[in-house]
């Protein structure tokens, strides 16, 4: 059983200021020394990270899409491990779900399987006493409790006062009202809000200002109050040792730093799990991968942000080369399929893919049910997964799929082209995964890793 107080941070649409509210409840919660555990709904890589500068620890995702609903229970168990208070930042409208298929994936499907209360955040800049209507339907029209209601972006002292009277005539506490503070927000660009880790020094900054915003303008204790209400939840504690660890320790580097800054935290966890060592390399700096290596994986980012400094690194994109041409077992999805390829927006990469990659203004996105169509480090053929796509990029073969004639596509799903390059020491997929929906995958990956004979030590 897992008893520690959660709440989900809920809006009608996006933009309403959700990750506002939550990195400031989070940020206000741990500046008065509770343990706050964070969780973002959905496969967003970015508000996690705010998440955790806010929290003091890493910020989790719960997507009933990709892992399945029956492991949100025992994810949110794993990562409250130790906490007093866990908040949970929701996705786009409180009802908003994978398209075509209800309300499954939504902040409501994830507050029901957590039997959690909802706060539900209302920009209320251009509304008065309508905003009673909009709350009056949100809590009538599914089975979310709204158990309150945070203003966001009010004008005045008059403006707050016409709509606490409007959200008491339907009986909705109001848990707070929000000024506008242009000095808490955080730029975007093309994919939405640039990372924390891009940002650090200012986004440290923010997250302190959001606290004492928060603080000053939310009944701390009513939210905790909240929280507290929430029932036992009947729920045993995910483990990412899925099987038998490797033995041996084989080394696997995973990429990281400002440019590859998208990883689930239980993507480390669970190659650790499966017996590997695992070390962080930043693609940014590192001359070489580190000695030893048996595999690299390469999660998501903005590549096309840091192109010319990663195309500038010369010694590690033919370190990378020269071992991908040796065999070494290499996993990357999005941002990491960029890097693999010849060149990103003209400017060289590692060229292990013969293939060419450049910006698009075309954003594409979604959620994808994908069998894989050739056995790689990754995945045996046949494998059947759901992922997630959202990239403004496109990567164009030059000549064949690969250097290599045995290459092979990664994936094949409905009504697309098969995607990605596929061979039996490489995969590169646009499609994102989270591994815990697919624990068989690490300790693959790990066991190609041990199966390595001789790992170059550094290529010439």
């Amino acid at each position: 059983m897992v008893s520690v107080p959660r709440l989900v941070i809920a809006a009608p649409a996006s933009g309403h200021g959700k990750t506002t509210v939550a990195t400031g409840l989070l940020a206000a919660f741990a500046a008065r020394g509770l343990a706050v555990a964070p969780f973002k709904v959905g496969p967003d890589y970015i508000d996690p990270g705010y998440h955790a500068l806010a929290a003091g620890r890493p910020g989790r995702n719960l997507d009933p899409v990709m892992v399945g609903e029956q492991l949100i229970g025992p994810l949110f168990a794993h990562g409250t491990a130790g906490a007093q208070l866990a908040v949970v930042e929701g996705v786009m409208g409180l009802y908003d779900g994978r398209t075509g298929a209800g309300d499954t994936g939504s902040t409501a499907h994830v507050a029901r399987l957590l039997a959690a209360p909802v706060v539900l955040v209302v920009d209320a800049a251009a509304q008065g006493r309508s905003v009673a209507a909009l709350v009056h339907g949100f809590r009538s029209f599914g089975d979310a409790r709204i158990g309150g209601v945070i203003l966001n972006r009010v004008g005045s002292d008059r403006h707050e006062q016409l709509l606490r009277e409007a959200c008491e005539e339907v009986g909705t506490p109001v848990l707070g009202a929000l000024r506008r503070a242009d000095a808490v927000a955080a730029p975007s660009r093309h994919l939405g809000l640039i990372p924390a880790a891009e940002r650090r020094a200012e986004a440290v900054a923010a997250v302190d200002a959001l606290a004492a915003l928060v603080a000053s303008a939310v009944d701390l204790d009513a939210v905790l109050a909240l929280a507290r209400a929430a029932p036992p939840l009947a729920a045993t504690a995910w483990t990412p040792a899925a099987a038998e660890p490797v033995p041996g320790r084989p080394v696997v580097a995973v990429a990281g730093g400002p440019a590859f800054t998208f990883s689930y935290a239980e993507t480390a966890e669970l190659l650790a799990g499966a017996g590997a060592e695992v070390v962080t390399v930043d693609p940014l700096r590192a001359e070489a991968l580190p000695a030893g290596t048996g595999a690299l994986v390469v999660g998501g980012g903005f590549p096309e942000v840091y192109a010319e400094q990663l195309s500038a690194n010369e010694p590690l994109r033919r370190d990378v080369a020269a071992r991908a041409a040796a065999g070494l077992p290499i996993v990357a999805e999005c941002a990491g399929l960029l890097w693999l390829c010849r060149a990103l927006d003209g400017a060289p990469m590692c060229g292990v893919l013969d293939a060419e990659a450049a910006m698009t203004p075309t954003l594409t996105l979604g959620y994808r049910d994908a069998a894989a169509l050739t056995d790689s480090p990754l995945a045996v053929a046949g494998t059947r997964v759901t992922g997630h796509e959202f990239h403004r990029t496109v990567v164009q073969p030059r000549s064949g799929l690969l250097l290599s004639p045995a290459a092979g596509a990664a994936w094949g799903w409905r009504g697309a082209d098969p995607e990605g390059f596929a061979t039996p020491s490489l995969h590169a997929s646009y499609l994102h995964l989270h591994w815990a929906g697919q624990p068989a995958m690490a300790h693959r990956v790990v066991t190609a890793a041990a199966a390595r004979d001789a790992p170059l030590e550094r290529a010439p």
